[in-house]
């Protein structure tokens, strides 16, 4: 992990034939967030007309175009020029954290390994992505959910005018919903979600104090050391206002940086 106190050097790699060019904007604000995005590649291609629409992106946001041509007809070699890359820098250059921008679980592997070696992956991927390169990222954030919300109709709201999705299948592992929520998932579908229930009672359980209060901010570090997860994929901006959308804990300090939660079955049993 990196020291606190320096820089978190980043890493973008960048599979353009499985990427779509105007979601860089997006990507790289949220990347900014959690340090320098010192190295930024993106592969493909380029003599393909599909690839096009990154032209100006690629010079907009000073990405370095890395050629890769097809050596079949049926399978780019995209996957494994950004392998070969990633393994690369993680042995010269050592950066803190890579963020990985695909939808091929092809990368599975590679993402086990780079933070088996120490090095945090922010992965970034559409709603098809393979559920097992999902679970392997540090955090996944599914591109639908970065940027504009969808319009919904009048129909399509809660009992406080609240946008909603459509009900959901369970999700497939504890934090990564079946879908990415676009819009904001509303309480009742959030509760019958029993993976992600366990998940954030479990994380209570595990940091709170002696009165059965957790800090938020240790229970985010917990979940991220236990799996995959990002509340915006359930579409909400920060981890505090899906707490308190499940209905499911009561809060102090709130709007403070020791905001803390405590389950409401734990306040009224004790």
């Amino acid at each position: 992990m990196p020291d606190s106190d320096k820089t978190v050097r980043i890493a973008l790699l960048i599979d353009a034939d499985n990427a779509p060019a105007e979601k860089i904007d997006e990507i790289t604000t949220e990347l900014s967030t959690l340090g320098v995005i010192n190295i930024r590649r993106a592969y493909g291609n380029w003599t393909k007309g599909g690839l096009s629409g990154w032209q100006d992106k690629l010079l907009e946001y000073a990405i370095r175009p890395i050629q890769q041509f097809d050596y079949s007809k049926r399978k780019n070699a995209t996957d494994m020029a950004m392998t070969v890359d990633a393994m690369e820098l993680l042995y010269n250059e050592r950066p803190d954290a890579f963020g990985i921008v695909s939808s091929d679980a092809d990368f599975t592997p590679l993402v086990m390994h780079l933070r088996a070696k120490g090095a945090a992956v922010y992965g970034f991927g559409a709603e098809q992505t393979p559920k097992p390169f999902v679970n392997a990222c540090s955090r996944f954030l599914y591109l639908e959910s970065l940027g504009a919300v969808a319009p919904v109709s009048a129909m399509d709201e809660d009992a406080d005018g609240t946008p909603v999705q459509p009900a959901l299948a369970e999700a497939t592992a504890p934090g990564v919903p079946a879908q990415p929520a676009t819009l904001r998932m509303p309480t009742a579908q959030l509760r019958q979600d029993t993976r992600l229930m366990v998940l954030l009672r479990e994380a209570a359980q595990a940091c709170k104090d002696e009165d059965g209060w957790a800090r938020v901010g240790a229970m985010g570090s917990q979940i991220a050391n236990k799996t995959s997860f990002d509340s915006r994929n359930y579409g909400y901006a920060s981890l505090s206002k899906l707490l308190a959308a499940t209905q499911d804990f009561e809060f102090r300090d709130e709007g403070t940086s020791l905001v803390s939660v405590r389950g409401k079955r734990a306040a009224k049993g004790g």
